[in-house]
């Protein structure tokens, strides 16, 4: 190669070089943060707001799912329950009973508390790994958890991550409220008269996620989920109609009078089938949802203020 042809193409390289390292640097603008890392785009829209992390929240998705099937009270349940516990802000178990725990993470503020919830624990169903049912949840909390703990006004009232333990009722049995939700109705019991109104994340992270209103869930709540998602531009994924009642961990906060929502896409074809696996799922679906909770959650918009 003639020299003065090498050195124009060592040049070429120097600046292709240079432009990669700036746009490395300011986040590689223009990639979509919900499949930035493998995962499948979906239908949800994209949020107008960067604060929750989908790529960060799908890969936790995907840890827990390489832990494998993981039933309540299973010995690999309870080894990710520690890792969960290191990932929420003051992280605690609570028992439950039967050799059960849920996580619980605490950020101070006004009393009573908010809660933000999911189940950790999965089906017991052979090789069942619970990408959405059980991980999609699970890894969202984490990430509003961790966005939510870098600061907040003094007037925000006080949030509690709740990952309960035994949501999935044991195999075989034929009474879901009574042998399942068995951390919700544990939290309930103890902390009834701490909690102002709750926010259930459940199914999630569907590729095709639409969430309905469930009409166990509190009205007003659920008004103000809507008015939040089209603040941040992903009001399509929760659409102004409503689904028949799904019996879940909010069900035991609305039964004591507690405000409660379940953000769950129930027409999930894959509910409770070993199919249930990461490539059916969307961290631009995880994404929407995290950035409407984050922005009901705001303190300025709570008290009125815009």
């Amino acid at each position: 190669m003639p020299f003065r042809a090498l050195i124009i193409v060592l040049a070429l390289q120097l600046v292709l070089g240079a432009i990669f390292v700036v746009w490395a640097a300011s986040g590689f603008p223009g990639i979509d943060r919900g499949t930035a890392r493998g995962a499948a785009a979906g239908s949800a829209p994209k949020s107008t707001a960067q604060r929750f992390d989908g790529a960060r929240a799908f890969a936790e998705l995907r840890a827990e799912v390489d832990v494998g099937p993981r039933p309540a009270g299973s010995p690999k349940l309870r080894r990710l329950a520690s890792r969960l516990r290191a990932r929420l802000p003051r992280g605690r178990f609570e028992t439950v009973g039967g050799g059960l725990r849920n996580i619980v993470g605490t950020l101070p503020g006004r009393s009573p508390a908010v809660v933000v919830a999911a189940h950790y624990d999965t089906k017991d169903i052979p090789g069942f790994v619970g990408a959405e049912d059980g991980a999609g949840g699970t890894a969202a909390v984490l990430e509003l958890a961790r966005v939510l703990s870098k600061g907040r006004p003094p007037n925000a009232p006080e949030l509690r991550f709740v990952l309960f333990d035994g949501e999935e009722s044991p195999r075989g049995s034929g009474d879901f409220l009574r042998d399942g939700v068995r951390g919700s109705r544990a939290y309930v019991r103890a902390h009834r008269r701490e909690v102002r109104e709750m926010i259930l994340l459940d199914f999630i992270a569907d590729r095709h996620l639409s969430l309905p209103r469930e009409v166990g869930s509190d009205a007003g709540l659920w008004r103000r989920l809507r008015a939040a998602a089209a603040r941040v531009g992903v009001a399509p994924v929760f659409p102004d109609r409503t689904r028949a009642i799904v019996e879940d961990d909010h069900t035991p906060f609305a039964a004591a009078g507690v405000p409660a929502i379940d953000l769950i896409d129930f027409d999930y074809p894959y509910w409770h089938t070993t199919a249930d696996t990461p490539d059916k799922l969307s961290a631009r679906s995880l994404d929407a949802t995290g950035e409407a909770v984050l922005e009901l959650l705001s303190p300025a918009r709570r008290s009125g203020r815009a």
